[in-house]
């Protein structure tokens, strides 16, 4: 039953209905109390109502569900992700860093944290400190798609298309089902105008929406 209101609660939250989404997601938390994706995918919606009818009163339940879900599961990435996005917006960007900075030091084995804050780093406009940490991301994992990616992207913005290149090939190489890579990567092959690339897709559980870095909240497990 709670799996039915879970995804009759993405179905909504999907279509925009973020009231009837919080209603779905809230009987499927009481069927499954303490359920960390429970918590996170109500986080996500009051975040994304926040982001669009602008009450301050939603970011607040935001934050709080985000706690909660983290509380219960500290290692939860999309909710890890999706708190650092709120952060930033309300402009506590040192929050967000001393966040990830945690969940770095928790889990030294997985590369995700090192990516997030590479994302941080680079929304504040430190290039260096954002390659460092994709390097350092690299390191756990060599063959992470989306940091191969990001790391292409900082070097196609510091003007070096040769290195971008060999890790946008690389990337595609893990994961060839990535269009806009394929065609940056043709892109630059060819010596054309390049279009920029984003990096902010991550596979997520199958039970959570994937969460956008800055320009929208995390999304709901499914």
């Amino acid at each position: 039953m709670a799996r039915n209101e879970n995804a009759e609660g993405v179905r909504l939250y999907q279509q925009g209905n973020y009231l009837g989404a919080v209603d779905h997601f809230q009987q499927a938390l009481a069927q499954q109390p303490g359920s960390p994706d429970g918590f996170y995918n109500l986080g996500a919606t009051y975040h994304q109502q926040s982001k669009l009818f602008k009450r301050p009163a939603d970011m607040r339940a935001a934050e709080q569900y985000y706690h909660l879900c983290l509380s219960r599961d500290p290692n939860h990435e999309a909710c890890q992700r999706a708190l650092a996005v709120l952060l930033v917006e309300e402009q506590r960007g040192d929050e967000a860093l001393a966040q990830l900075n945690a969940w770095a030091i928790r889990q030294p084995t997985n590369p995700n944290p090192q990516i997030e804050l590479a994302r941080l780093c680079q929304e504040h406009g430190d290039l260096r400190a954002a390659e460092n940490h994709l390097v350092d991301a690299l390191g756990i994992d060599p063959n992470n798609a989306r940091a191969l990616v990001a790391l292409g992207q900082i070097r196609e913005l510091d003007g070096d298309t040769s290195q971008a290149l060999a890790n946008y090939s690389r990337a595609l190489s893990v994961d060839g089902r990535q269009p806009t890579v394929a065609a940056k990567v043709a892109t630059l092959e060819g010596g054309s105008a390049v279009v920029p690339v984003s990096a902010t897709g991550m596979a997520e559980s199958p039970n959570v929406v994937p969460a956008v870095w800055q320009s929208a909240t995390g999304s709901v497990a499914r």
